[in-house]
Order: structure tokens, then sequence, then C-alpha cells
């Protein structure tokens, strides 16, 4: 009787086994909405710039509308002073589905070509060559 108890545990330990590591397989859902940074431009407004202010552009590559309140784009020049250290331009609304979100940043006295109408505004001086 004993070695019957003793192969029933086994066949039951097993059974659990191979239904533990079968039973569910993992599922995986792209997200249904995603903003990502898309383009950035630091030194605009300088001398020999082509535009006249930096910009962040967010997309969204997601089905569904992206909610920024409370989020935002942060900088950190290349040789950062205590007078410079990260600098924050905080962001409001949504990125559409599909959609692009313009944040424009500080302007300067060079360039030429003004940005379309930005969704946000800010006044971060970004490098043209250095800064995170």
């Amino acid at each position: 009787m004993r070695i019957s108890t003793t192969r029933s545990a086994l066949l039951a330990g097993a059974v659990a086994v191979t239904l533990s590591a079968t039973a569910l397989p993992s599922a995986f859902a792209a997200p249904s909405a995603t903003a990502v940074i898309s383009e950035v431009y630091g030194g605009g407004g300088n001398s020999g710039a082509t535009l006249t202010r930096d910009f962040i552009e967010l997309a969204n590559a997601g089905s569904a509308a992206y909610g920024l309140d409370g989020l935002s784009v942060q900088y950190l020049p290349g040789a950062p002073s205590a007078g410079s250290l990260w600098q924050v331009s905080a962001l409001t609304g949504s990125v559409a589905p599909g959609g692009r979100y313009l944040v424009a940043e500080a302007a300067g006295t060079g360039g030429t070509v003004a940005l379309p109408t930005p969704d946000a505004t800010g006044t971060v001086a970004m490098s043209a060559t250095a800064g995170t």
C-alpha cells in the first residue's frame, strides 16, 4: 500500500508541474497609447541657425490619446553649473493617436524660419552641440 501512495503522490506532482508549465501562456498586448520624443532641435535662434527657436516634438504611435498633464520635458546642459542645472518645460493636454505635439523652447536673434504654432512653449535654451 505504501508504494501505491508514493506513486500517486509522484503522479499528482508530475501533473501539477505539467499544468503549471502549460496552463496560461502569457499574453503581450501593444500599448494603446505611448508618447516618444520624435525630434529635437537645439541651437535654434543662434547665428547661422535655420530655425528661430529650439524645439522638441513628441509623437504618439498608439491607437488612443496619450495624456500629458503632469509630465514634462527636461534638459541638462552639456556643462551644467549651479545656475543651469535641469531645465524643465511642463506639458498639458494630450497627443492624439498618430499625432504630434510641438514644444517650442527658447528663441534667439538668429535663424530665419519660425516654427509652426506650438502646443506648448518653454524657455529652455538647448545647445546645438551638447546636452542631455
